[in-house]
């Protein structure tokens, strides 16, 4: 293929004024001009970009494909000539096999559909403490903090072991390094804080299991500094895009009055309104990979140490796979989104994800059946574009008293 491609030279910074749902319409242009575009990265190294459904469903299924960390560049801060290093032991999501296997196979059984379903009473308890909670002290809430945040943090802090009177102080660390709008000293204290926590819990695991996940590792060969980095990664992939799942899911089913009302009137379009929502939002935008090898895709040779930035919020709007993919609608037909990614570092909390979504969101709008905005909807403060997990910061509603 001879014909010259479309050349993005930087990641887009903001969404368009009035479409907080759609991905920014840089990506959105790029993607006009074929599913797969020349990237510039910080610093001038070249580099890919792919938007199409396809093409990052197959790079993401491709072993020739690196996830590990220390391969990866920043797709939006020049580092200079400082390398990333590999990832520490325990977070997989940045490790290839077999090191990525030896982590994630301890856990799959602790994430499966069915465990995940007996999960489902505890969640509803938790939900609707937290609806209780918000209609006492109503009629208005800020809904991140009343109900978006602290519904999936209760529930990981419950599966990491964590003791009730340690759960307020370490949400707040571990929001202080997650929500993209720290400053550099704070977020290394607040990061370093969080792993010094996790060292003392693993380390408490050890002198007294308890009946949570990290006290089911704690026989196994893994070391403590393994189980660490196992225990942080499952506390950012459980807690940050869960919280602004159901926060932004909740704007967005705000701002389509249709769709809610149908997702009132059936309660059984619960599954596929969650489905829906991690398509149309796609809140974890972006991944990376690195070639190890020449691989052709799309027609294109990607050279053995090239890195490619896949854009997950354009492939869940990939016209080619989704009809009418901009509109928001609960009774699409089939999944197949890429929300929670795609081969073997496909999220291993999906499930739970998942029965989260499908507890919390039925369960206030059926508590608050007049929801709606407290402020004006362009006023709704959104995370900046830098975050790794796009929402919304704050989310104020209101409701008949």
């Amino acid at each position: 293929m001879g014909e010259l491609l479309h050349t993005v030279t930087t990641m887009p910074t903001e969404r368009r004024s009035g479409c907080p749902f759609d991905p920014p319409a840089e990506l959105l242009d790029a993607h006009r001009h074929g599913p797969i575009s020349h990237y510039t990265f910080p610093g001038g190294e070249p580099g890919w970009l792919i938007t199409g459904y396809d093409l990052v469903r197959s790079v993401l299924a491709d072993s020739r494909f690196s996830s590990r960390r220390e391969l990866m560049l920043h797709p939006t801060i020049d580092y200079g000539d400082m390398k990333a290093p590999p990832a520490p032991p325990g977070e997989f999501l940045l490790m290839d096999e077999p090191q990525h296997s030896r982590y994630r196979k301890p856990l799959m059984g602790k994430f499966t559909v069915r465990r995940m379903r007996l999960l489902t009473e505890r969640i509803e308890q938790i939900t609707a403490d937290h609806l209780d909670a918000m209609e006492a002290a109503g009629p208005s809430a800020d809904l991140v903090t009343a109900f978006a945040k602290p519904i999936p943090a209760i529930v990981i802090c419950e599966l990491l072991g964590v003791p009730y009177q340690d759960r307020e102080s370490f949400q707040e660390q571990v929001d202080s390094f997650m929500n993209g709008e720290t400053s550099d000293e704070d977020l290394i204290a607040a990061y370093t804080a969080t792993q010094n926590y996790l060292a003392e819990l693993v380390a408490a695991k050890r002198a007294n299991p308890t009946d949570d996940v990290l006290s089911d590792l704690v026989d196994s060969d893994l070391t403590d500094e393994e189980l660490r980095g196992m225990a942080l990664l499952l506390l950012a992939a459980g807690l940050d895009t869960t919280a602004n799942m159901l926060s932004l899911g909740t704007f967005a089913l705000l701002r389509n009055p249709e769709q809610l009302a149908a997702l009132r009137a059936d309660p059984a379009l619960a599954d596929r309104a969650v489905e829906e929502l991690l398509r149309y939002l796609s809140v974890a935008k972006t991944f990376m990979r690195t070639a190890l090898e020449d691989v052709e895709v799309g027609g294109r040779t990607i050279e053995a140490g090239s890195r490619v930035i896949l854009s997950y919020n354009t492939a869940n709007r990939d016209p080619e796979r989704f009809t009418d993919p901009h509109a928001l609608d609960l009774h699409r037909q089939g999944g197949g989104h890429l929300a929670f990614g795609h081969g073997i570092h496909q999220c291993l909390g999906q499930q739970l994800a998942r029965v989260e979504m499908k507890v919390a969101f039925p369960a206030l709008f059926n508590r608050f059946p007049a929801l709606r905005l407290a402020v004006p909807p362009e006023e709704v403060a959104l995370r900046p574009e830098t975050a790794d997990i796009y929402g919304v910061k704050s989310l104020p509603v209101t409701w008949e008293a």
